[in-house]
Order: structure tokens, then C-alpha cells, then sequence
């Protein structure tokens, strides 16, 4: 006789199959996306011996790279789904913001919304990767630098790109502000954007510093870290995680809260429900680039009318590519998407029997 899935299992796996559908014939929808980009830069070496005045590892390097980073690199995986990002973003006028720049235009998108700032550091990510010559598999993070303005980002500055991204806002199917609280999203302009997105009935994303929640009023969706919950508990001094979520969505009236627990999997909450997504790996690789991904997976969900349940379903097999993928791989397209999906679908299924 057959076997037959439990009803909870299979609906599951119906989901799977229509994101799966979803994402193979997915149109090219407009995303206007609004935040800070960064140049993430990867050093890979052999770290076989210490320094000789230090207890530190003294690297000799092999290989090294630099991609687009932060909102740059959501409109990168816009991209990698056939999707049209209209990226608004600030970079400096110096040779890193020509590198991110041209990466950029290398991949095919558009950077007209770049506002560049003579005379402004971009901010660079610099992430040093070291391992045993003779343990090649036990590559490992050795240091990260960070490269920033010490001074304020301009308010001419901040409010003129606002501008140029509302107009974009008429034909556009979707927003995302991805705040990394580098100014290019202010309190007005947040306002501003969201108001109009609101307008024109189209689904807001947004992927916040916990500072920078009051830019955030409004929005359909909402980007969490676990650990991000965890701390906003504590200082609400509230008994768990629902009822923080519950909180912070009626102060600040979002739809939805989405919460990224890594190997933990992730949860969707609402004002009267609460959807948990276990994770299918034992231990994640990497996490750089989760929030990213799981904005990316919600904007393709939402631009087409899918469900907060289907969108997040989607975000969740987004993660689970980026902490199974190599430091620095950039994993996120529709191959990968689809094929995380697959497995889920598959690994349901062989255990229900």
C-alpha cells in the first residue's frame, strides 16, 4: 500500500512545489531598492605559523576578491532571479567606490540611483580567511576589517537620493530599504518611502539596524536576527519571543515579522500567529549574507501577491543556501533557490514515511 504523508507534511511540500513553480517562471519584476552599499573584500592564505613578535597568525595570502556588499549585493541576487532592481545607494568617490561600482555595471545593473560623494570613504568590509596548508577543509575566520567615514553622511545627500527613489516608486511591484545605518536611509526619508509604497499598494520590506526601528513604520515585512529578538526582549523585560514580535508589531504596525535563527530555522510572526521552519542542516558554514538573502526571497514572494507564509517559506530555502555555501560563494540564484527547495521537499517526505 502506498504510503500516505500526514495532512501538515504534505501541504508543506504543495507549498515547496508552487515556490519552486514560482521561481522557474518568475517575470521580471520591479524592485526599487533604497539602502547602504559596502565593498566586501575576501583575503584567502595559508596561516601555517605565528607572528614573530605576536600571538597572532601571520598569513601569507593566496588569493583574494571583492564584491558588492550589503544593499548592493540584494540588488546582485534581484538580479540572479531574473528580477529588475532599481538600486539607490551612496558610495564614495574613491577607488573602492569605483571597484563596487563596476561590479556592479559587470552583472548588469543598473547604477544610475548611485550617488557618488566626492571626497567620502566607502565603507569596505575586509574579511581575512586563514588555514593549515595541510587542513585545507578547516579554513577558518581570522580577522575582519572595518572601513568607514568617521563623519555624518550629508542630509542633502541622504534626502536628494530619497527623491530620485520616490519617483521610481510609480511602476515599481516592490520596496526594500536595506538599512545598515550608513545614511542613506533617514528618518524622513524612510517615512517618505514608506508612505508612498503604501500608496501605490506595494509591499514593503525592511531590513533594519534595532536603532533604526522607527524607520521601519509601517512596512509589510520586517528583517530580524534571533539574537536581535532575544536583546529587544530583554529590554522590553517581556516573557518570550511571541510576545515581543506581537509587541513590536503593533507599535510599530507591521504585517510581519521575520525572524533568521540560522541552524535554528526561521519564524514568521503576525499579530495572532506565529509559523516556525526548522532548518535541514546540522551546522551553518557561513552566515554572511543571510539578511540579504532572505530580503531578496521575500521581494521575489511579495512582488507576486504570494502569501507572508509562502514569502517566508521562500526566505527560509534562501538562508539554507548561504549556510551551506563556502565564505564568500555567492550561492543565490535560481539554480540554487530551486534545488533547496527540491531537497526540502524530498527530505519531508523520506521522513513521514
Amino acid at each position: 500500500m502506498p504510503w500516505v504523508l500526514d495532512e501538515i507534511v504534505q501541504a508543506e511540500v504543495d507549498r515547496l512545489k508552487r515556490l519552486r513553480a514560482m521561481v522557474d517562471e518568475m517575470p521580471p519584476k520591479k524592485v526599487t531598492l533604497v539602502g547602504d552599499s559596502v565593498l566586501d573584500k575576501y583575503v584567502h592564505g595559508w596561516a601555517n605559523r605565528l607572528n614573530a613578535t605576536a600571538p597572532v597568525p601571520a598569513v601569507k595570502v593566496t588569493s583574494s576578491e571583492a564584491f558588492a556588499g550589503a544593499a548592493a549585493h540584494v540588488a546582485r541576487g534581484l538580479m540572479s532571479l531574473g528580477m529588475i532592481p532599481n538600486l539607490f545607494s551612496i558610495i564614495g568617490g574613491d577607488e573602492s567606490g569605483q571597484i563596487l561600482a563596476s561590479n556592479l555595471k559587470r552583472e548588469g545593473i543598473d547604477t544610475s540611483g548611485l550617488r557618488v560623494v566626492a571626497n567620502r570613504q566607502t565603507v569596505v568590509k575586509t574579511r581575512i580567511y586563514g588555514a593549515r596548508e595541510s587542513l585545507i577543509e578547516q579554513n577558518q575566520l581570522l580577522l575582519q576589517i572595518d572601513e568607514e567615514p568617521q563623519e555624518e553622511m550629508p542630509p542633502a545627500v541622504s534626502q536628494r537620493l530619497t527623491v530620485t527613489a520616490l519617483a521610481s516608486l510609480s511602476d515599481a511591484d516592490v520596496l526594500v530599504l536595506s538599512d545598515y545605518n550608513k545614511g542613506a536611509i533617514t528618518d524622513a526619508g524612510a517615512q517618505q518611502l514608506i508612505s508612498a509604497a503604501k500608496g501605490n499598494g506595494i509591499p514593503i520590506i525592511c531590513d533594519p539596524k534595532l536603532t533604526g526601528l522607527n524607520r521601519t513604520e509601517g512596512a509589510t515585512c520586517v528583517l530580524f536576527e534571533i539574537r536581535g529578538l532575544e536583546l529587544t526582549r530583554r529590554r522590553l523585560g517581556l516573557a518570550s519571543s511571541a510576545e515581543t514580535a506581537r509587541d513590536l508589531i503593533s507599535k510599530y504596525n507591521w504585517e510581519a515579522l521575520v525572524v533568521l535563527g540560522g541552524v535554528q530555522g526561521l519564524w514568521l510572526y503576525t499579530a495572532d500567529a506565529e509559523h516556525h521552519i526548522p532548518c535541514l542542516l546540522d551546522d551553518a558554514r557561513q552566515i554572511i549574507g543571510l539578511h540579504d538573502a532572505a530580503a531578496v526571497a521575500m521581494a521575489a514572494a511579495l512582488s507576486q501577491g504570494a502569501s507572508l507564509h509562502d514569502a517566508a517559506t521562500l526566505a527560509h530555502a534562501a538562508c539554507e543556501t548561504i549556510l551551506g555555501a563556502e565564505e564568500g560563494q555567492e550561492v543565490l540564484d535560481r539554480r540554487t533557490l530551486s534545488a533547496s527547495m527540491d531537497e526540502r521537499a524530498w527530505q519531508m517526505q523520506v521522513s513521514d514515511r
